[in-house]
């Protein structure tokens, strides 16, 4: 057997440039991803009394409690659709959201053992903890698909634009992920905001109530927050709400791409010092 059947030598040099962000060495161990991704769905899951059905309590119960307090009490206009539909079908992006950001944000610090002595683009630790979240995601769709069949509220041709609003949740939860997962390693504290982020977020994201209760004039800059323009079209694709929220979604796209690139410029620039830090 020769030499160079016998090692593999893995060079490892300095970025080139401020807009390097290392889409290489992603391309190379891509393969990772999958496997980071299926190792924290087995974590998840192993050992838990009700498994998978976890992924389903907190939407469902979210669900239960927005009905009784926005629809009963508050009596919010669900635009013609059940309120459990109205608020499932904006849950669905939204916890996997949540859930992604939050995973993503701490990936970092959860492999500061393997991070310290094994070399990988660090970057797939928060890409594969948004890739582990769409498990969850699939599991909550299909309680959906249960609760439209028991209200008579069919499927139309608009499921087909359910990938592409799919991918732009995803792209939201990189995003945030990437910025917090880095400023997670350098500030501890980061790790304690985030909860109370994510509940502000949810507040000022139309998932309990409609954006029509806001004035026409203030939607656009409504849609600066990414994650409208998400539950707004998910709402479209799913329900046949009019009027399309192209506005919103385009204006959303654009923010969350931007936060994207500037998301991993700013992992790219820190990741030198996590071994470090970490």
């Amino acid at each position: 057997m020769t030499e160079p059947e016998l090692f593999r030598v893995t060079v490892v040099r300095p970025r080139r440039g401020l807009l390097d962000i290392g889409l290489g060495p992603l391309v190379e161990y891509r393969h990772l991803v999958a496997f980071f991704a299926w190792r924290d769905i087995s974590v998840r899951y192993k050992q838990t009394f009700l498994g998978v059905l976890w992924a389903l309590l907190q939407p469902v119960a979210t669900m239960v409690i927005f009905t009784i307090v926005f629809s009963k009490a508050a009596k919010i206009d669900s635009q013609g659709v059940p309120y459990p539909l109205f608020s499932y079908a904006a849950l669905i992006p939204w916890t996997f959201f949540a859930t992604s950001l939050d995973k993503a944000s701490n990936s970092l610090v959860g492999n500061a053992n393997l991070i310290q002595k094994v070399y990988f683009p660090r970057m797939i630790s928060p890409i594969s903890s948004v890739v582990s979240g769409l498990f969850d995601f699939a599991i909550t769709f299909l309680v959906l698909v249960l609760l439209m069949l028991y209200y008579g509220t069919p499927l139309t041709w608009r499921i087909v634009f359910l990938l592409p609003l799919t991918a732009l949740a995803f792209v939201t939860a990189l995003a945030v992920g990437l910025w917090l997962s880095a400023l997670n390693v350098r500030f501890r504290d980061v790790r304690y905001t985030i909860p109370f982020l994510t509940q502000i977020w949810l507040l000022a994201t139309p998932v309990a109530y409609p954006s029509t209760l806001l004035d026409e004039r203030w939607r656009v800059a409504y849609a600066l927050n990414p994650m409208v323009g998400v539950v707004e079209g998910f709402r479209w694709s799913l329900l046949g709400l009019e009027p399309a929220p192209s506005a919103s979604l385009a204006v959303s796209a654009v923010v969350a791409v931007i936060a994207l690139l500037s998301g991993a410029l700013f992992f790219a620039r820190l990741e030198r010092s996590f071994a470090d830090l970490i």
